[in-house]
């Protein structure tokens, strides 16, 4: 673990602190919830040995990125912005994009706003879902798997 490296860096309004290793063609990994970049220390370490520049943010309001005050600051179009900016500030045109439970939403609206910016999409345990604006997301997980399912758990 001691290869990858760990810097901060300012996009989209925030400091993002992201772990990087290897060199060649990108690839972006997005945690999921309640993680952090340290989910994919074992696929970053693997692929970067085959040839691959690997990347792992903490993405807003997790580990050592910012953490903005508001709420209304964690919308899908932040979290997007801040990925392309993190992309813009690395000099990458596009990565190769996998990302898992929260961090798979996050990547389905990626693909969704800048497919220009994605080479391709490797998601687990999320499949695409498009949010209904007339159901709140909690309150029909709620209703779906109980009050102890995890994010039901967190609030």
């Amino acid at each position: 673990m001691e290869k990858i490296l760990h810097k901060n860096l300012y996009v989209n309004g925030i400091n993002m602190h992201i772990a990087e290793i290897g060199e060649g063609p990108a690839v972006l990994f997005l945690h999921g919830f309640p993680e952090l970049w340290y989910s994919w220390r074992h696929q970053m370490l693997s692929l970067s040995s085959k040839g691959y520049r690997t990347i792992a943010p903490d993405l807003r309001g997790y580990g050592d990125t910012d953490v903005p005050p508001y709420a209304t600051s964690y919308t899908a179009f932040h979290i997007v912005g801040d990925l392309v900016a993190l992309l813009d500030a690395l000099g990458l045109d596009q990565a190769f994009l996998v990302g898992h439970d929260w961090g798979a939403v996050m990547a389905w609206y990626f693909c969704l706003f800048r497919p220009d910016r994605i080479k391709a999409l490797v998601n687990t345990s999320v499949v695409f879902h498009p949010r209904s604006p007339s159901r709140k997301p909690v309150p029909s997980l709620r209703a779906r798997f109980g009050d102890d399912y995890y994010i039901c758990r967190f609030q």
